[in-house]
């Protein structure tokens, strides 16, 4: 089938009490190993790229091989653009067929990063598709791209803050900082889940729990149970392909790129499947 868009898909995991599984792609193996995974599990799924993953390869690039993947597929398929850091890469990604939009201005002031989202929103709801949009609120740890926080510095999102995000912006969904951090964590991550059930009880949009990989099974069933609608996965799966690729090329003999590339495909939809069923009803 073709792209769909991500918000009747938040709303129906609001609510339904489940949330979607949102997973970085790198490549045509992991996105067609991510698609493999939604169709094994029989649940929807959401294709995710960042930036620096747009200067490997552009929005259109990565939009055509999700839509002719997805049109092979019989669950829904969205394709996000994961920390947009500019309104003039949310342009391009609506224009180039994104289904669902994230907008990062975390780092600028409260107005100022109302200000943007509303611009993102007020874009993608003039386009023929009209792409969802997702925002940011609170700071995580770690680092996503060039989005660096010190450590020590992590600022959990405010309810009272977020009332007014949503409202003035008009996003679809909105991503809040409750601890998480971008990458691997050095140790067991400690979720502010107090915070997030304040959070859910102060808006009515999804919310979006970023920095989950690493996080343990438990916290993230809890984090669901507490309003999470999407979960977002990235640097687990780039370990999971590029430990796929090298076990493969261990064999000498192995020198055609679909060969060490099926690996990785391999070992993708092996984690995946895992991490749907975390996140499912």
């Amino acid at each position: 089938m073709a792209l769909v868009n991500t918000k009747e898909m938040l709303l129906d995991a609001q609510r339904n009490h489940y949330a979607l599984g949102a997973f970085n792609v790198e490549n045509m193996e992991m996105m067609q190993a991510v698609i493999a995974a939604a169709e094994e599990e029989r649940l929807p799924v959401i294709l995710q790229t960042t930036p620096s993953t747009l200067k490997y390869a552009s929005t259109a690039v990565y939009a055509a091989m999700a839509e002719a993947i997805a049109k092979q597929a019989t669950v829904p398929v969205a394709m996000h653009l994961d920390h947009g850091n500019s309104f003039s890469l949310c342009y391009q990604g609506a224009l180039d067929g994104y289904t669902s939009l994230m907008i990062d201005g975390s780092k600028l002031p409260l107005e100022e990063n109302i200000a943007l989202a509303r611009h993102v929103v007020e874009m993608a709801a003039a386009q023929p598709h009209a792409p969802s949009v997702e925002a940011e609120l609170g700071r995580l740890g770690g680092k996503e791209d060039d989005l660096e926080v010190k450590e020590g510095e992590d600022l959990c999102t405010d309810p009272d803050e977020a009332v007014r995000f949503v409202a003035e912006s008009g996003i679809d969904s909105l991503a809040v900082a409750i601890g998480t951090a971008h990458g691997f964590y050095k140790g067991t991550p400690k979720l502010e889940f107090d915070r997030l059930a304040q959070l859910r009880d102060a808006v009515s949009v999804p919310l979006v729990l970023h920095g989950s990989s690493g996080v343990p099974d438990e916290d993230v069933r809890r984090a669901i149970s507490l309003g999470v609608c999407k979960v977002n996965f990235a640097t687990e799966l780039r370990v999971a392909y590029t430990e796929g690729v090298r076990a493969c090329l261990t064999d000498e003999g192995v020198y055609d790129p679909k060969k060490y590339g099926e690996a990785g495909r391999a070992a993708v939809i092996e984690l995946v499947r895992h991490r749907m069923r975390i996140c499912s009803k």
